[in-house]
């Protein structure tokens, strides 16, 4: 069971002060929020591509290159790549570089991405969408496969055995797909024998279980050994001493930024009520004190089947220091809990 923390790295008004940190100062805190998860002994720490104001890593690769060199054994992934929007080719090539900069330990999460900024930024059109992501997974993955390519497609200049450098230190370099729940990404993710991530952010995590189901059978289908794909999820939390605090922290900065997204995307009003009944036991927050967010960790591993946690912190914009307590006791208690209790129920399996 690995456990870690992903970030949209996000530059939203502090909501008592209304105040907005700059990017640059967001960036250099989360090399330092990287690097401390390494420190605790954190397995994966993932950052998501955003083209909008109020997130600062529109490059993972640059940022996560930056605490590739100051870190040992933690696991460096974007969270994910748009890779409707992006070039095969300079994504392989980025995270090929990454990888040599880490020594083997770079990941790419490729997804459609819920954000559409990136669309109109560098020229493409909506209505290609989802025909763009299949194409360029396709190209993706050829690239993966060989260091001279042969590729032809209908939104990109085609290539006619050209090799593609660096080469990653991991033959062959990880490729996930990440998911919102559609069940198409999913039997996709299954067929080609790909790593999922599950974006489980709202509801029931339980209700993911089909398609986690799902996806093994797709995998079997196509001649794939379902226990070797690892199943992980993207899950909003935080984490403090005691629960009440971690609630009360936690709260304003999620409320300010779920109700921004939910004017532009037409969702309900976000209010205390729904925050709560989402960090109950069966809720998709992972909110609470260290025994409380391990609990809900085992229950998702257990129930669900999910291999990987990546616990993401902040939303919206929280004091660097809260955030920074919340990956050390993520590291020095909340994961060792979740492993001997996962180590014991696996050995008796």
């Amino acid at each position: 069971m690995e456990i870690g923390i992903s970030t949209f790295v996000e530059t939203t008004p502090d909501v008592e002060t209304g105040k907005v940190i700059s990017h640059a100062e967001r960036i250099r805190e989360v090399v330092e929020e990287i690097v401390l998860a390494d420190k605790v002994g954190l397995d994966v720490f993932g950052v998501g591509e955003h083209h909008r104001e109020d997130f600062a890593a529109s490059s993972p690769a640059m940022l996560l290159s930056a605490a590739a060199s100051q870190t040992k054994r933690i696991r460096l992934t974007s969270a994910v790549t748009v890779l409707s929007s992006a070039d095969p080719v300079r994504v392989f090539q980025d995270f090929a570089t990454l990888d040599a900069i880490s020594n083997g330990r770079a990941e790419i999460m490729a997804g459609r991405g819920s954000f559409i900024e990136s669309f109109p930024l560098f020229g493409f059109d909506l209505k290609d969408y989802d025909e763009l992501f299949e194409e360029n997974l396709e190209l993706l993955l050829k690239i993966r496969e060989s260091e001279k390519v042969t590729w032809r497609g209908g939104h990109r200049p085609a290539i006619n055995n050209l090799g593609v450098y660096p080469r990653p230190v991991q033959d062959p370099l990880p490729v996930w797909i990440g998911s919102g729940g559609n069940s198409n990404s999913v039997i996709r993710a299954g067929i080609l024998g790909l790593p999922l991530v599950l974006a489980i952010i709202g509801g029931s995590p339980l209700h993911f279980t089909p398609l986690v189901e799902l996806y093994k059978k797709a995998a079997a289908h196509a001649g794939h050994d379902p226990s070797k794909l690892p199943v992980a999820s993207h899950s909003h939390g935080f984490i403090a001493e005691n629960t009440e605090t971690a609630a009360d922290k936690f709260f304003p900065s999620t409320q300010q930024v779920m109700n921004k997204l939910g004017r532009e995307r037409g969702w309900g009003h976000y209010d205390r009520t729904s925050f709560d009944a989402a960090r109950s036991f069966e809720g998709a927050l992972y909110v609470g004190d260290s025994k409380t967010v391990a609990e809900k960790i085992i229950h998702l591993r257990k129930n669900v089947g999910i291999t990987r946690f990546m616990l993401h912190v902040p939303v919206g914009s929280m004091p660097h220091e809260d955030v920074m307590k919340a990956i050390e006791l993520l590291g020095t208690e909340v994961a060792p809990m979740v492993r001997e209790e996962i180590s014991v129920w696996e050995a008796n399996m």
